[in-house]
């Protein structure tokens, strides 16, 4: 993108007084890490996108990003043109709008946050910044109960059962369910023994299950949430899956996600919270890794296609055109 001069840019107005702030939970959120706000933060942007860029800059923490809200305070543009603004900022790499999941049980509910931030990041400083936010969240979550010493009660002595009977499934009981005195199949077990469900080319049979339930623990162990394993297992699949155990321990080897917390520093049965990113433009949810500069495939593909000419490019159009004139000239 060609550089434009900091001066032909419309100074941004200061943000309301008050500005409208989001309902708690939602609106902006500033990332860690940025440098010392300057004159020239964005001055590689267009007009437009560095006049909506040094406006949302200056909103606290908390402020409400809707377009409809920000289109209020910029009286020069439009809620077509705040979107568009946003959806460049975006590929520029200032912002991602997530959602998050707070709460348990039935008091779950989502949240909608816009990450912000005046340098510039690439993708992957985005995706591991996200998947930090939400092991954080995590372990945010954590609220140990003081640990209370249970009086020891006397053993109870009994007899030995002359001929001990082995436990039954009774007629109705679903045969996968385990039997009394069993012991429950672990989370990265259930996950994987699921997956047939979600996407029948990857279903497992049992003993495919036990030998790649120690991969799939290590996943959980290193703070991702179930759904995450799922999606990471079941996404971008081929048409046809001839080996599906072969296929998941692949990706299980492949796409092993970094340590993000010391083990054993939270309970292995610690509620994840799931934070999705949602695309800039249309809103579709999805994981940070499927929503590069952070829009969905076919809102990407047309953010390209309408992407305007710089004046730089004009320019040198104009000036291969003149010199082709020049050379079709007669002598």
């Amino acid at each position: 993108m060609a550089t434009q001069q900091p001066s032909s840019a419309l100074p941004a107005p200061a943000p309301a007084d008050p500005y409208p702030m989001a309902k708690p939970g939602y609106g902006k959120r500033s990332a860690p890490g940025q440098h010392p706000r300057t004159r020239n933060d964005f001055a590689l942007l267009p007009t437009r996108e560095r006049y909506v860029a040094g406006f949302v800059d200056h909103l606290p923490d908390g402020a409400a990003m809707s377009v409809k809200q920000l289109a209020k305070q910029l009286p020069l543009y439009g809620q077509q043109a705040i979107s568009t603004a946003l959806n460049a900022l975006s590929v520029a790499g200032h912002l991602r709008r997530v959602r998050c999941s707070v709460g348990a049980g039935d008091e779950t509910r989502w949240v909608f946050r816009t990450f912000w931030s005046r340098t510039a990041r690439d993708n992957e400083w985005w995706n591991t910044y996200l998947a930090t936010e939400k092991a954080v969240q995590a372990t945010q979550a954590v609220s140990p109960a003081p640990a209370r010493p249970a009086p020891e009660a006397p053993a109870a002595r009994q007899a030995p059962e002359p001929n001990p009977v082995p436990p039954q499934r009774a007629p109705d009981q679903d045969p996968a369910a385990p039997l009394p005195g069993e012991a429950l199949p672990s989370p990265a077990y259930l996950a994987l023994a699921r997956l047939g469900h979600q996407d029948h080319r990857l279903a497992l049979s049992a003993d495919d299950c036990a030998a790649l339930e120690a991969r799939a623990a290590e996943w959980l162990d290193r703070g991702v949430s179930v759904d995450y394993l799922t999606s990471a297992l079941t996404a971008g699949l081929p048409a046809t899956v001839d080996h599906p155990a072969g296929l998941v321990r692949r990706r299980l080897t492949d796409k092993l996600p970094p340590l993000l917390r010391n083990p054993g520093s939270a309970p292995a049965n610690t509620p994840t919270r799931r934070v999705l990113m949602e695309c800039t433009d249309c809103g579709r949810p999805g994981q940070p890794e499927n929503l590069p500069d952070g829009l969905c495939r076919p809102c990407r593909t047309a953010h390209t296609a309408e992407a305007p000419v710089q004046p730089a490019e004009v320019a040198d159009i104009k000036a291969r055109m003149a010199n082709l004139r020049d050379l079709l000239k007669p002598v």
